[in-house]
């Protein structure tokens, strides 16, 4: 685990507000990755040119980064394949049941003030402090 740095923390947050209110102004979209991640797959939408770039930057900020001199931490990922896979599709099934994902209601539908927004941030933070609390306190610490 690395040392917490509060300023490349407070950069990297004024990065993802900006990023954020550039995408809502240019285009009127909403920067929730789910929803771009999706309009990339959808057969028939016509906007795919910015939904490709915008996950484009997102894979090749960490190399951009590295390359700058600012390497990201290697994640540890878990021994099976299997896991992270049925990981990843469960949270692209909670993503699309809670009609978005972390960065667009913690980021921008926060932002909007809208309730929804709100109260799915507040319960996707609970539900994660539970369950950060329940592994390295209960059965996985």
């Amino acid at each position: 685990m690395s040392l917490f740095d509060p300023v490349s923390a407070l950069l990297g947050g004024a990065l993802i507000g900006l990023a954020s209110a550039l995408l809502m102004m240019a285009t009127g979209r909403i920067a929730g990755i789910s929803g771009i991640l999706g309009g990339c797959l959808a057969p028939a939408a016509g906007d795919k040119l910015w939904r490709f770039a915008f996950i484009a930057g997102l894979v090749l900020a960490p190399f951009a980064s590295g390359f700058l001199g600012h390497p990201l931490p290697t994640p540890r990922m878990p021994e099976s394949w299997a896991i992270t896979v049925i990981a990843g599709l469960l949270v692209g099934f909670g993503s699309r049941l809670g009609s978005g994902c972390t960065s667009g209601h913690g980021v921008c539908g926060i932002a909007r003030l809208s309730a929804r927004s709100i109260a799915a941030t507040a319960i996707f933070m609970g539900t994660a402090i539970v369950v950060v609390a329940i592994m390295r306190h209960g059965i996985g610490g």
